[in-house]
């Protein structure tokens, strides 16, 4: 009779019952709440399953992240940078470039929405956190999961990688939910029906020349940026080059799904109750959201500030565009536009800042690397 009590004991001590804390039904629940909005909803599909049910996975055997665990190895791709820079190549050769080359401008709002990283930054350090922990965690303000992550790494942040790179996937998911009621807020409805030009044409030579002289450009001026922005680059001079259709299909099909299954099954693995239930992760969250949202705003105010002195020949919504979520956030400064006349027509032309922030975020993250001296 003992023996089969021992064996049912020991039989009982191996289910995943045995593992499971009440911490780890809470993140279950956040798991299959992910996987309703990813699946039910919609909201960006191709990341929240990946991260959600890695999510469920961890928290119903959190061995599967252990040295020996499967998922452990593919979080070491993460650490190391590799997928971040792969996602930049699928990136860059599924991106046309033609509205930032049509609308140099555009750099401009780019570049104004990654204010919110740098006023997440120095939040960061007020309410706790290193300098390097808040150099991380501001990068989520450009709404770009490779590069929060690449960043994380490269600063040797990986206790918080998870964390960071949970919000920066999830608030790249929730543009549609986030975005619209800051950029209504600050614009008016005359501003939202401003109708823009239609953009030039682009020679096949300026999309060729594009990609090489911002590569030699960027990387000269910060060589930290290389490989995301050169990834980036390489990818579109796939796509624009004509030549090799082969590498092109690959780097923005196969190649990029198979690394958004590992690297966002591998990020939603981070999120153990252990790992994730704590104050610091409160605080990215928070710290994350408000990086984001001035990052909109900033984007907005700087689109109505060229607004007025083109004399009314850009539509403010487009500066939304300026965080790096491709193509969310163009599409979202579209479907605003369409809501106030729906004959507006603003994807192409906020498809221009929102290249230019995928740039100008992974400038900022090289800018980070150089004030600390990453190599």
């Amino acid at each position: 009779m003992s023996y089969v009590l021992d064996t049912l004991g020991n039989l009982a001590a191996q289910t995943g019952f045995a593992f499971l804390r009440p911490g780890n039904f809470a993140m279950i629940v956040v798991a299959l709440i992910f996987l309703y909005l990813a699946i039910v909803k919609e909201y960006e599909p191709l990341l929240l399953v990946p991260i959600s049910f890695g999510m469920l996975l961890v928290n119903l055997y959190p061995d599967i992240m252990s040295d020996s665990g499967l998922l452990h190895y593919f979080y070491l791709l993460d650490e190391w940078s590799i997928l971040p820079s792969l996602i930049f190549l699928g990136v860059g050769a599924l991106t046309d470039f033609g509205p930032l080359i049509a609308n140099p401008m555009s750099f401009l709002l780019g570049a104004a929405a990654q204010f919110g990283i740098y006023s997440a930054y120095f939040l960061a350090i007020f309410m706790g956190f290193n300098d390097k922990a808040a150099a991380a965690i501001s990068i989520i303000g450009g709404a770009d999961g490779p590069t929060s992550i690449f960043l994380a790494g490269k600063l040797g942040q990986t206790a918080l990688m998870g964390p960071i790179a949970v919000a920066a996937y999830s608030y790249m998911s929730l543009v549609p939910i986030i975005q619209p009621p800051i950029m209504k807020l600050l614009t008016t409805e005359e501003e939202r029906k401003i109708k823009m030009e239609q953009l030039r044409p682009v020679t096949k030579t300026e999309r060729i020349l594009f990609p090489i002289v911002v590569t030699v450009i960027v990387c000269l001026i910060l060589p930290t940026t290389a490989p995301l922005v050169g990834m980036l680059m390489l990818g579109n001079l796939f796509r624009e080059s004509g030549v090799v259709k082969q590498l092109s299909e690959t780097a923005s099909n196969a190649l990029m799904y198979i690394v958004v299954i590992v690297l966002g099954t591998s990020v939603g693995a981070t999120t153990s109750a252990e790992a994730f239930l704590n104050l610091d992760t409160i605080k990215i969250v928070i710290l994350g959201l408000v990086a984001f949202a001035v990052g909109t705003a900033a984007g907005v105010i700087f689109g109505k500030i060229m607004c007025k002195v083109t004399g009314g020949k850009v539509n403010p919504l487009i500066g939304s565009a300026g965080v790096s979520a491709v193509p969310m956030a163009a599409r979202v400064s579209q479907k605003v536009g369409a809501e106030a006349d729906p004959t507006n027509f603003l994807l192409m032309h906020a498809m221009g800042p929102n290249v230019a922030g995928v740039i100008g975020t992974a400038v900022a993250a090289g800018t980070f690397m150089a004030i600390f001296g990453i190599v």
